[in-house]
């Protein structure tokens, strides 16, 4: 079973984001060969902040060395190859999969920039967040391929447009 264990900084506008995420997160693990994750039987949570640049930008420096905000961190806390036995590594049910952090102000410019809405462009980064936490990466083009087709084949599934082929002014 998957939770999503959301908070929410004031600059994010109020609305149902735990439903929101629940369904990206859901979307992009179902794509994966990590799809049992949704039917074992210890809790799979994913914690997911919403809060702004200055934050983020904050995070992004001091584990990532990058001194200015992102979009989207993500800081797995299951090493990938121990994905597929995570039921057996659960002494109390739980399991926290790992942490997704969005930025409200980066989220909002390039929702603008690609004529999409914020909904759409944060359940994208949640969906690209998640697939960071199940060991995914874009290092080099195949990875990122491989990354980009389950990304798209996931927001297909929630009826967002493929954000990669959209048209630029």
């Amino acid at each position: 079973m998957l939770e999503i264990a959301l908070s929410r900084e004031d600059v994010w506008p109020e609305q149902d984001w735990e439903a929101l995420a629940t369904r990206a997160a859901t979307a992009a693990i179902e794509r994966t060969p990590h799809d049992p994750l949704l039917s074992v039987t210890a809790t799979v949570e994913i914690s997911i902040r919403l809060t702004d640049d200055a934050e983020v930008q904050t995070l992004n420096a001091q584990y990532r060395q990058k001194d200015k905000p992102t979009n989207v961190l993500s800081f797995p806390m299951v090493q990938a190859d121990l994905l597929d036995t995570i039921d057996q590594n659960s002494d109390d049910g739980e399991v926290l999969l790992g942490d997704i952090v969005l930025a409200y102000e980066t989220c909002v410019r390039e929702a603008a920039e690609k004529g999409v809405s914020v909904d759409d462009h944060a359940s994208h980064l949640i969906v690209h967040g998640t697939l960071h936490l199940l060991g995914y990466d874009h290092l080099d083009d195949r990875e990122g391929d491989a990354m980009e087709a389950i990304e798209i084949d996931a927001l297909t599934a929630l009826g967002i447009a493929n954000p990669y082929c959209l048209e630029e002014d």
